[in-house]
């Protein structure tokens, strides 16, 4: 199977890039286990400046892709609860895929996704676990999962209800309306907007890591103490 994510470093930064452009970098099982592992490699890096979270080709990520999930429901019905994006992890306030957003709020850097394309559904809640959102005025937003009769429940409601007022994250979510970043940045969802995130992004990382690395993580500690806590209350709801 090819690989699903490339870690690339400049120094003290690494750019972790979605590499299944065919599928517009949706999430199957390969896909989750993938991304958890990247942000745990990270997380214990002691060199790390900076991370830039992208996806390769056309789009940074169209969310679940659900004919892996039906190869995996066939394989048997307990395996996406027991030992899949369902199973819990010894230790964690989340399962693997709540995992693969919240890592990067564990990650003791700043963490900037860009976006380009589509960010749908796991895809946009995979973006809100990044600290900062660069995409391209025309990328695709949309917490879709109603529309597929599930919730966003991938750390999605924690990410959104610190960006949005309330109405307005209920209305995304019980809508699951497609939106550009263009209003997604008027509404709080999208940093910045940009016609070369990944570029942008870059260039953003780069300047973060010329400041003082241990005032950098200490702030984003401090930052997510506040902005962070319930959380294990809210994603076990």
């Amino acid at each position: 199977m090819a690989a699903r994510v490339r870690i690339h470093r400049d120094g003290g930064i690494a750019h972790v890039q979605l590499t299944r452009p065919d599928k517009r970098n949706a999430l199957d099982d390969a896909m989750f286990q993938a991304i958890a592992q990247a942000g745990e490699q990270l997380k214990h890096d002691a060199g790390l400046r900076a991370v830039v979270l992208s996806g390769e080709g056309l789009s940074f990520c169209a969310g679940l892709d659900f004919g892996g999930f039906q190869s995996m429901s066939e394989r048997g019905a307990d395996t996406a609860s027991d030992s899949g994006i369902g199973a819990m992890a010894e230790g964690r306030i989340t399962h693997l895929a709540q995992q693969i957003c919240w890592v990067w709020q564990e990650v003791p850097v700043p963490v900037i996704a860009a976006l380009q394309g589509h960010a749908l559904g796991g895809g946009m809640q995979l973006a809100l676990g990044a600290d900062v959102r660069i995409a391209h005025p025309d990328t695709k937003l949309s917490v879709r999962e109603v529309h597929w009769g599930l919730t966003p429940d991938m750390t999605g409601t924690l990410m959104l209800s610190r960006l949005v007022r309330d109405d307005v994250m209920k209305e995304l979510v019980f809508t699951g309306r497609v939106l550009p970043a263009s209003e997604g940045a008027a509404l709080g969802l999208v940093t910045k907007l940009s016609d070369t995130p990944v570029d942008d992004a870059m260039a953003m990382a780069r300047e973060i890591a010329g400041r003082s690395p241990d005032a950098v993580r200490g702030a984003k500690k401090l930052i997510n103490r506040i902005s962070n806590a319930g959380a294990a209350e809210h994603f076990a709801a």
